[in-house]
C-alpha cells in the first residue's frame, strides 16, 4: 500500500511538472503553430530550440541533462513526437508536441483523479470563498484547512459531483491519492465535520530537474534530517556548503538552497548550474547543536527560561532555507542565512512547538518535517527560545 501511494505521488509530480513546462512554454512563444513541407503542425515546439530554453533558462546544466528530462516526458506520455515517428527525444530540429495540447493523452483512472484534483484546487484558489481558512478541531487551530460537509456543499455547487454521496466518493479517491489529507491524518474523508487540508500543493514551483531524481516522501532513517546540508561532490575544492556550530557564524558562498521537497539521497546543495553527481551526498551537521536535551514539560514551566515566538515563513522556489533534527521536541539544527527562514527570524537552537497550528513537542524531526512538506507554502511556526540572563 506503502509502494501505491509513492507510485501514485510520484505519477502526480510528473503530471504538475509537465504541466507547468507546458503553461511556461506557451508563454514564452515556444510552442506554436509550424509548418514543414507544405503542412502545418498546431502546437508544437522544436526540440532543439527547447534544449537551447532550458539552458538559457537554467533547467539543465548541459545538453545531455536537457535530452534526459525531456525523455522522461516522453516516456510518461506527456509529449511525443508530431508523426509519432522517434521514441526518443532527440537534439534536432523535430517537432515535438503536448498531447495535452492535441487531446491525445492517455487518461487512465489515476490521471484522471490527479488532473481533477488539479483543477478542484485551482478553482478553490483562483475564486473568492470562505471555505478554506484557519480552523479549529478539538481545540488545535489549522491554517487552510476546510470542513468535509462544507467541501460537499461547494463541490455540488460547482458541478463537480451531482449528489453528496459522489461528492463524499470523490473527496475519498483525493484522499487515497494524496491530494487532500484529514489534518491531524487519523481519519477517511467523511461528509462531516472534520477538518481537512490539500497536501498537494499543485501551485508550488517545480524544477525540471526533479524528473530525474528518485524522489520520495518517506525520510530514511539513516539521515539526520531531510534537509540536511550537503555537499554536492566532496572531490571540488571549495566551501559552498555549510558546517555548523553554535558558536560560530555561518556563511553561505554562491549556493542556492535545494528544495525541501526533495528529500532523499538525491537532494543537494547546488550551484548556479546545477548538474548531476554520482558521489553519495555527504551529511555536514552530524552533530547536534544543543548544548542539552530539553523535555517538552521543561519549555511549558510556567516561569521557566524559556520564550515563544511565532514565525510565518513562505517558501521560495527552492525551498524554506532551514534544517530540523532531534525529538520530542526536535529543534533548528541549521538556517540558511539568505533564505526565508531567516529572514522571518528563525534561529539555531531554537525548539519547535507548533507547525500550522499543530503541535508537534511529542514528535519527532522526520514527522515533523513531513509536515512542513506535505503542507502550505507558507508556514507558521512557534518555537521556544531561551532567554539569555
Amino acid at each position: 500500500m506503502q509502494k501505491k501511494a509513492a507510485e501514485l505521488e510520484r505519477m502526480a509530480e510528473v503530471l504538475v511538472i509537465g504541466e507547468q513546462l507546458r503553461l511556461r512554454l506557451h508563454e514564452g512563444k515556444v510552442i506554436k503553430d509550424r509548418r514543414h513541407h507544405l503542412r502545418t503542425y498546431p502546437n508544437c515546439f522544436v526540440a532543439k530550440e527547447l534544449i537551447d530554453w532550458l539552458m538559457e533558462h537554467r533547467e539543465a546544466s548541459d545538453r545531455e541533462t536537457a535530452i534526459r528530462i525531456m525523455q522522461k516526458l516522453l516516456d510518461q506520455s506527456i509529449i511525443h513526437h508530431v508523426c509519432d515517428e522517434h521514441k526518443d527525444f532527440k537534439d534536432m530540429k523535430l517537432f515535438y508536441r503536448f498531447r495535452k495540447d492535441d487531446g491525445t493523452f492517455p487518461l487512465d483512472n489515476e490521471a484522471k483523479v490527479f488532473m481533477r484534483g488539479q483543477r478542484i484546487f485551482e478553482k478553490l484558489m483562483n475564486t473568492e470563498n470562505t471555505l478554506v481558512q484557519t480552523r479549529e478541531e478539538e481545540g488545535v487551530a489549522f491554517e487552510r484547512a476546510f470542513v468535509a460537509s462544507e467541501f460537499v456543499d461547494w463541490l455540488l455547487q460547482e458541478g463537480e459531483a451531482a449528489s453528496r454521496e459522489e461528492a463524499e466518493l470523490l473527496g475519498r479517491r483525493l484522499l487515497e491519492h494524496g491530494i487532500i489529507q484529514h489534518v491531524t491524518n487519523r481519519n477517511h474523508f467523511a461528509d462531516g465535520e472534520l477538518l481537512y487540508q490539500f497536501r498537494m500543493n499543485f501551485r508550488r514551483r517545480r524544477r525540471l530537474m526533479e524528473l530525474l531524481t528518485d524522489r520520495c516522501r518517506t525520510i530514511p532513517e539513516n539521515q539526520d534530517s531531510p534537509f540536511c546540508l550537503r555537499k554536492q561532490n566532496p572531490d571540488r575544492r571549495n566551501t559552498s556548503f555549510l558546517s555548523v556550530s553554535p558558536s560560530k557564524e555561518i556563511k553561505v558562498t554562491a549556493v542556492r538552497r535545494s528544495s525541501m521537497s526533495s528529500i532523499c539521497s538525491s537532494s543537494v546543495y547546488y550551484s548556479s548550474s546545477p548538474i548531476l553527481s554520482s558521489s553519495p551526498p555527504v551529511l555536514c551537521n552530524p552533530k547536534s547543536v544543543l548544548k542539552r536535551q530539553v523535555s517538552p514539560e521543561e519549555l511549558q514551566t510556567p516561569g521557566g527560561p524559556y520564550i515563544k515566538r511565532t514565525f510565518t515563513i513562505v517558501g521560495d522556489a527552492v525551498g524554506w532555507g532551514f534544517v530540523v533534527r532531534g525529538n520530542k521536541p526536535c529543534h533548528v539544527q541549521a538556517v540558511d542565512p539568505s533564505g526565508p527562514a531567516a529572514a522571518a527570524g528563525m534561529k539555531v537552537c531554537q525548539f519547535v512547538v507548533s507547525v500550522n497550528g499543530l503541535n508537534v513537542l511529542s514528535l519527532d524531526y522526520r514527522t515533523v518535517s513531513n509536515l512542513i512538506l506535505t503542507g502550505p507554502r507558507t508556514v507558521v511556526m512557534e518555537v521556544m527560545e531561551e532567554v539569555v540572563q
